[in-house]
């Protein structure tokens, strides 16, 4: 297939990651950090960075407090704009989509994208107060607290129920989609769960919370920053690190289709986000090492691996029960852990994962001769209860 000619025109050059808790800094201390060690690891001075972007997630139940100190400010970065952007866990790809415009025009040779949250030791803070759960305030309009939607499992919860009546799936096959990326988190000593594996029986016995998610069916609470540079292919010739490029990106939106057939319960909008990232990238589905998918709740997972095409819709289950997406399966999914099982910083968990994947940095998770990775984000409900409205889907690849 041939590629579009924004394919492999622009590349991440520096990676910058601070996982695990981080109760004695702030959220600006470990995102200047995170943007530190990117710099560094592209060989750059915080003089080249000429453009910062601030990825900030929102919850499904509901805003977070933010803070207003910029970490350009603390780290002294020369940039001439800042801004913030992200919608729900979909942060990366809307981050680069527009990092790419500014580089495009001129007004950037190098751009700092960032995101980071403290949400593990802000929930240690609300225990103290007997209190449980982040601090969040509540959207405006936000019907859904009225009926009972107070936390985002009860209304992702509806969408695992639906994929159930429809198609049969089962509890022990969501549970297999946790204990593969437990397994994966096996592999990485920075996911919050190394070193504590997981059997389908220790799912299959963990609370039940919101019919018919159990607790390991859900997502972490995490602390940490990651950050990564992006510059054009061109530029990135001449840096300190392996520069991985991005061969194509695409957006979907399930409030472009009608609500009431019912689709959107066991869908997601992958359809226009792949024919768009996967046509600009010249690729088919074959053509993808591992891929990286925005793991809110198992069953995200198990839509997405249909959607994209890995089976037919409605045989998740199985595919994933026989073991598909675990370390040594057909498709390496989600191989540090995820956000299940690694740490929760929205799309920013898989990017850094692919570029340590093409990069050939993952250590014993590596996947051989990994090539061509795929990214997505999702998030940012339009209308809630809801699921999920955007879908972000980015290549990225060893070659331009």
């Amino acid at each position: 297939m041939p590629k579009h000619p924004s394919s492999g025109k622009y590349a991440i050059v520096g990676l910058g990651v601070v996982a695990g808790a981080q109760p004695d800094r702030s959220e600006r201390m470990i995102a200047a950090e995170a943007a530190r060690l990117a710099i560094e690891d592209a060989g750059l001075t915080r003089k080249d960075i000429t453009g910062a972007v601030d990825l900030r997630r929102s919850g499904g139940g509901g805003d977070r407090a933010s803070y207003s100190d910029a970490f350009t400010r603390v780290l002294g970065l020369n940039n001439n704009y800042y801004y913030i952007n992200g919608r729900g866990g979909a942060l990366a790809g809307l981050g680069m989509a527009t990092a790419m415009s500014f580089i495009d025009r001129g007004i950037s040779d190098y751009v700092c994208l960032m995101g980071a949250v403290t949400d593990w030791s802000q929930a240690q803070e609300s225990k103290k107060k007997g209190y449980r759960g982040m601090a969040h305030s509540e959207k405006r309009g936000y019907w859904g607290k009225f009926v009972g939607d107070s936390v985002a499992v009860s209304h992702h919860s509806w969408m695992a129920a639906r994929h159930m009546a429809v198609y049969g799936t089962t509890s022990e096959q969501l549970g297999a989609i946790a204990v593969s990326q437990r397994q994966w988190a096996n592999l990485n000593p920075e996911a919050k769960m190394y070193g504590r594996p997981m059997t389908i029986e220790d799912h299959q016995n963990s609370p039940l919370l919101a019919e018919p998610y159990h607790i390991l069916d859900m997502s972490l609470v995490s602390d940490g920053a990651v950050a990564f540079i992006l510059t054009t292919a061109e530029r990135a010739k001449d840096l300190k690190s392996k520069a991985v490029y991005v061969l194509g990106q695409g957006f979907g939106e399930v409030s472009s289709t009608v609500w009431w057939d019912k689709k959107n319960f066991t869908h997601m909008a992958v359809e226009p986000a792949k024919k768009q990232a996967f046509g600009q990238a010249g690729i088919e589905l074959k053509d993808i090492d591992c891929a990286q998918f925005y793991d809110c709740f198992t069953a995200e997972v198990l839509f997405q691996i249909e959607d994209y095409g890995f089976c037919k819709k409605g045989e998740g289950g199985a595919f994933v029960a026989a073991g598909n997406m675990a370390p040594g399966g057909t498709i390496p999914i989600n191989t540090s852990g995820g956000l299940l099982s690694c740490y929760h910083l929205g799309d920013l968990t898989g990017l850094a994962e692919s570029v340590r994947q093409v990069r050939g940095q993952a250590g014993q998770r590596q996947i051989k001769d990994c090539e061509i990775v795929m990214t997505t984000g999702h998030g940012g409900e339009l209308v809630s209860p809801g699921m999920c409205s955007i879908h972000t889907c980015t290549i990225l690849g060893s070659q331009p």
